[in-house]
């Protein structure tokens, strides 16, 4: 019995010194795996305090009810000559054991309730940018501050070679994305988050960000970041086959690095866009719907264009990309609704025609057919 209070004894003060230890370590060490990750942010802060706060007075109840079980068990046993009492209904104890619990959750749901005002507060932002979700990947827009008007296309950028475990896991293994949200540090950044076909959700636990992204709905978060760095978050909602491939990364900069980082948008996207009334050869079409297809459809309908039995369709041979090219353009801009083909028409015309060139020229398929980018800007009007 000496033996086993002992050990006891240790797990009840291991619970009890973890909480200071974990706060002093959490960024490094086998601590950091079992903890909230170290917080980047003011919101982030708040809950982790909040986090800790809570877990201690866990600790305590814990504490005084087995403690209390585990001491009458021990002194009051049979072995001992004590007999068991008889109880009987007692108001006081009645009240007593109602209003403790009231003050301890009053004590726990008052600082949760002003965390979770902290959490809402999204007034006077210095910066706004809009996320909207897309099977998978992030589309990003700019819409107040210094960086105004700048947009792009966030995907993973992990190698297929990696996911399909024929070439070694990098270190950033699906934590990883062509394009960076890009804000300074010590600056309020609002985010309207909203989806594109179905319900994703923005998570960086380390800024204290988690929203959804509900079609048809404006949602908002915010955060402010406290130093540079880079903030690695995920879609937290159960989005469909590639919903482990569609991560998050906010990269945090000076304001002065922020700065030449928005000079730099801004230049890229003055340069002069792509003449939609351009005739493109096949060659061109291909080679540039072979990447694309690489970055979107080949999730799904595979490489080699045989998609996944009784899952994806194959389009190697398929109606749509050897039928009637105004149903493959329908369906590439449009998607289909009930099914997994999502709507692709946020890319830009070039790409929808290279795309659909490519998968009418590509594998077996050999239509012949040449898509341009003024016929798919005429499909949209």
């Amino acid at each position: 019995m000496g033996s086993k209070v002992t050990a006891i004894l240790v797990w009840v003060s291991t619970l009890i010194l973890y909480p200071s230890m974990a706060a002093a370590e959490r960024t490094d060490g086998i601590l950091s795996t079992v903890n909230l990750p170290a917080a980047g942010s003011q919101i982030a802060t708040e809950m982790y305090d909040l986090h800790m706060y809570v877990l201690y007075i866990c600790v305590v109840i814990f504490i005084g009810v087995f403690g209390t079980m585990l001491y009458s068990v021990i002194v009051h046993r049979k072995s001992k000559g004590f007999k068991a009492a008889n109880f009987h209904h007692s108001t006081t104890v009645e009240i007593i054991w109602t209003i403790i619990p009231f003050f301890i959750l009053f004590g726990m749901a008052f600082p949760a309730t002003q965390t979770i005002i902290d959490m809402k507060d999204t007034s006077t932002p210095d910066i706004t940018i809009k996320a909207t979700g897309y099977q998978w990947q992030w589309g990003y827009d700019y819409l107040q501050g210094e960086g105004e008007g700048i947009k792009f296309l966030s995907k993973i950028s992990t190698p297929r070679e990696q996911i399909r475990n024929e070439a070694p896991k990098g270190e950033n293994y699906l934590r990883e994305v062509d394009n960076n949200v890009v804000v300074p540090v010590g600056k309020k950044v609002r985010m309207l988050l909203t989806s594109n076909d179905v319900i994703h959700a923005w998570s960086v636990q380390q800024l204290g960000v988690k929203q959804d992204a509900i079609p048809g709905f404006i949602r908002d978060a915010w955060f402010k970041a406290d130093k540079p760095g880079i903030y690695k978050g995920v879609c937290s909602e159960l989005c469909g086959k590639e919903h482990a491939f569609m991560p998050i990364v906010v990269e945090v900069l000076a304001q002065e690095e922020y700065s030449k980082w928005v000079a730099g948008q801004k230049q890229e996207s003055a340069e002069p866009a792509v003449d939609v009334n351009k005739e493109f050869t096949m060659d061109e079409l291909k080679a540039t719907g072979e990447k694309v297809y690489a970055g979107n459809c080949a999730a799904c309908h595979q490489a080699n264009g045989k998609g996944i039995s009784g899952t994806f369709p194959g389009l190697d041979g398929s109606k749509i990309a050897v039928g009637p090219k105004a149903d493959h353009i329908k369906m590439v801009l449009n998607g289909k609704a009930g099914s997994a083909m999502a709507a692709f028409k946020h890319l830009s015309d070039v790409d929808i025609a290279a795309v659909v060139t490519y998968e009418r020229n590509a594998w077996g398929n050999t239509t012949g057919d040449l898509v341009q980018p003024s016929e798919i800007k005429a499909f949209r009007n």
